[in-house]
């Protein structure tokens, strides 16, 4: 028996959510034994030792045979899904099915760590998990249906060693001891709660979100250069967005996350808070676009713009492309006018991008919406939301017209 024990844990990965495809078994391929077990039954024993002790490693063979299969039979008809969850004296109950207070549990220790964890940048990891969470979804490809926050492939070199992922390590260590604590949710899952955690923490807008993803290996890093490079304007923005499947008024409704976090001269070359209050989700980013008056920086690196007046400010070539395309800009004016407005796109856009790529087999009404641990979390009234749609019918006639 306990060779059997021995022959199934090998069977059943430690890790919970499978983290890489399964391959085909060939027809003539042996299901692994201990090595005694083979011992046992081809050891020569004297022609007059009884035969049950002489049967007795063929039985545990045969039986151990048995065992492997269904437990191999129990692995490929649950999804690969084996992680058992266990009571207070070790035994299982069967197999483990997050539910939406699992989830809430990890989003409850990730907002706990971003108050403990307060030496980060500007008091904050908020905005660099935001930034992982957009990054490993941001890679998406429409046409090929490639990347996506599907496979967390950033763990590996190619990809986490892509310029625009420079300084995400960061991010990734933070998560690390969630990760340990809860070893069933994917990397997938983890990056894409903690960018939602990191927005309502941030007191931005109730983000719905759904599990599903799984974990790829490295043969599915996608290439450079599918992210978008602040050093480029508007028709860049319109191709790398354009190619996610994201139309004008999402693009800027994304471009509202640069009212967090800052640039560093050691990860993009550029330097630098876009807004006065960097770990608190906001419109500042579109009245600051409009309300101050931007000139190129006077220094040793690359091209950016500089607020006159308190000259801490700084902007990025494809931030004041929003401004000078006129598409663009009336949503950047909606934006500014009313946080409600933003907010609620803002929530809608950031959905279908942590959304991207990923073959859910739950649908659209399995989402969740997990509660923040702070106060001041933005809620989106039902009346404004109905206002605002109105207005934007009015908007849509009068342009017709």
């Amino acid at each position: 028996m306990a060779a059997t024990a021995r022959t199934l844990t090998r069977l059943t990965p430690r890790a919970s959510p499978l983290t890489a495809a399964l391959k085909p078994t060939p027809r003539n391929a042996r299901l692994p034994l201990p090595r005694h077990t083979f011992q046992s039954s081809s050891r020569r024993t004297y022609a007059s030792a009884p035969p049950s002790k002489s049967n007795t490693g063929l039985y545990v063979s045969i039986f151990a045979l048995l065992a492997a299969g269904g437990a191999g039979y129990f692995y490929l008809n649950n999804g690969g899904i084996t992680e058992l969850k266990k009571g207070s004296s070790g035994e299982t109950r069967g197999v483990f099915t997050p539910t939406k207070n699992d989830y809430q549990e990890v989003y409850n220790l990730i907002a706990k760590l971003l108050e403990e964890k307060d030496d980060y940048d500007d008091g904050s990891y908020g905005p660099v998990l935001l930034r992982l969470a957009w990054h490993c979804s941001g890679t998406y490809d429409a046409a090929t249906g490639t990347g996506g926050s599907n496979g967390a492939t950033m763990r590996f070199a190619p990809e986490g060693d892509h310029g625009a992922n420079a300084g995400l390590k960061a991010a990734r260590d933070f998560l690390e001891p969630v990760k340990q604590q809860f070893p069933w949710i994917t990397y997938s899952d983890l990056w894409t709660l903690a960018g939602v955690a990191a927005i309502q923490e941030m007191q931005g807008p109730t983000i719905p979100w759904r599990p599903g993803r799984t974990d790829r290996d490295v043969s599915f890093c996608t290439p450079d250069g599918r992210l978008p490079d602040g050093s480029k304007e508007q028709s860049h923005l319109r191709a790398i967005f354009g190619r996610m499947g994201f139309d004008d008024r999402e693009i800027v409704a994304l471009s509202g996350a640069h009212a967090l976090g800052r640039c560093h001269t050691d990860r993009s070359g550029f330097d630098g808070p876009w807004s006065f209050s960097p770990t608190v989700v906001s419109n500042d980013y579109f009245r600051l676009l409009l309300g101050e008056k931007w000139v190129y920086r006077k220094w040793n690196g690359p091209k950016q713009f500089q607020d006159v007046g308190s000259k801490s400010l700084m902007m990025l070539p494809t931030d004041m492309a929003l401004v000078k395309d006129p598409v663009f800009k009336k949503h950047v004016e909606r934006y500014a006018a009313d946080d409600q407005v933003f907010f609620k796109e803002f929530r809608d856009v950031i959905m279908k991008l942590f959304e991207l790529g990923v073959p859910f087999t739950s649908g659209e009404g399995e989402r969740m919406e997990l509660k923040s641990t702070t106060f001041h979390n933005m809620k989106i009234t039902p009346k404004r939301e109905e206002d605002q749609e109105k207005q934007e019918e009015g908007k849509e006639e009068g342009d017709c017209a």
